[in-house]
């Protein structure tokens, strides 16, 4: 009896391995790596955490800090040197909470793979409602929490009779984003099925952009970046592979098991239909579970083949790589008891709103 059942989890971790190396990984993933890396590697930091302060006006602050979150591959606890650094350069608490959520709710990694393994439909909406829920969260707590700032001091006047160190950066600043806008392009043409069902010439669409954009890629990176830079790029993109493949293997193939064990609709008795309970169950699991950054999209996928209703499933896809305990443990260390209550129950509460809604359209 025991040895069937090792068997049938064994032999169900090893399934989904090979489901996900040969869907995924080519297409998906390592895209996803370089572009990780190029941010990383070649982003200027300081060109964003600048726009993040707290004098800075709204409008100008959320954006910035929901798009540094939205590049950034990292997880619940990974995020927490990053966000104590920005706070530590001047960010406001909305902002700096804004970033907080969004990078690994929202992620660039993430969002394509959550396109690729459960579908556009649900990582549209796993996006929205994210970036929504991150800037909402941050605005109450800053208004909640007000701070009191000092008045910065004055920048130095610039000569103008040369082009300013300033000015240099912004323009290599800008080869860099078209550079990444370009793996972004890759990306999107390895994985919408526009590039994969239609057809030029008898040849699929995908075949002919591809090879393209792969030259365009090495044609920016030879005549933008010294070897130096792109060095550090391929470095950076190497270390998020080697960071993240082995525990996203171990939590695929640990899904396998799970889902190879567990009955057909056996999470379909608790959490198969959109309640506030069966929404709240599922925040509450991700709140204070942790896996590693992007084990959350085949945990999710083996839930949804379990029974797990699309509302309760997005509930728990958008709480759990936000926060866990380890990270609640964390972050009050940064923003004290009070804001971190408020943290989290703002994460709960919106995230089983954002079941509700998507769960009352998604069939």
């Amino acid at each position: 009896m025991y040895e069937d059942l090792i068997l049938t989890g064994f032999t169900g971790g090893i399934a989904a391995l090979v489901d996900y190396l040969s869907a995924h990984v080519l297409t998906c993933l390592i895209p996803a790596f370089f572009i990780a890396g190029a941010i990383n590697a070649l982003l200027n930091k300081d060109a964003i955490t600048k726009y993040l302060g707290e004098k800075s006006p709204a409008y100008k602050a959320y954006p910035v800090a929901v798009v540094a979150g939205l590049l950034l591959a990292v997880c619940s606890c990974t995020i927490l040197p990053l966000f104590a650094g920005i706070k530590k350069k001047g960010a406001g608490i909305g902002p700096a909470i804004a970033f907080l959520y969004t990078a690994p709710a929202t992620n660039i990694l993430a969002i394509a793979f959550t396109w690729s393994v459960i579908g556009a439909d649900f990582a549209i909406a796993r996006i929205v409602l994210s970036v929504t829920f991150a800037v909402m969260i941050g605005l109450i707590i800053s208004k909640v929490f007000a701070e009191t700032t000092t008045a910065a001091p004055p920048a130095p006047v610039a000569c103008a009779c040369a082009p300013s160190a300033e000015a240099v950066a912004e323009k290599g600043q800008r080869h860099v984003v078209l550079f990444i806008a370009t793996l972004v392009a890759i990306l999107f043409a390895g994985t919408w099925a526009i590039f994969m069902e239609n057809r030029l010439a008898g040849i699929p669409l995908r075949f002919i952009v591809l090879p393209f954009l792969i030259l365009l890629i090495v044609v920016e990176a030879h005549r933008w970046f010294s070897k130096d830079e792109q060095k550090a790029w391929l470095e950076e993109s190497w270390s998020f592979m080697k960071k993240i493949f082995p525990l996203l293997f171990i939590g695929i193939f640990a899904a396998g098991i799970i889902g190879a064990l567990l009955p057909k609709d056996f999470l379909g008795l608790y959490l198969g239909s959109n309640t506030v309970t069966a929404n709240l169950i599922a925040v509450l699991f991700g709140t204070f579970m942790y896996f590693p950054t992007l084990v959350e999209v085949p945990m999710a996928k083996m839930f949804l083949d379990l029974g797990m209703a699309k509302g309760p499933l997005l509930a728990y896809v958008l709480a759990d790589p936000v926060i866990s305990l380890p990270s609640i443990l964390v972050v009050r260390k940064f923003m004290g008891t009070k804001q971190t209550i408020a943290y989290v129950l703002l994460i709960v509460f919106f995230c089983t709103l954002a079941g509700l809604i998507y769960g009352s359209f998604a069939t």
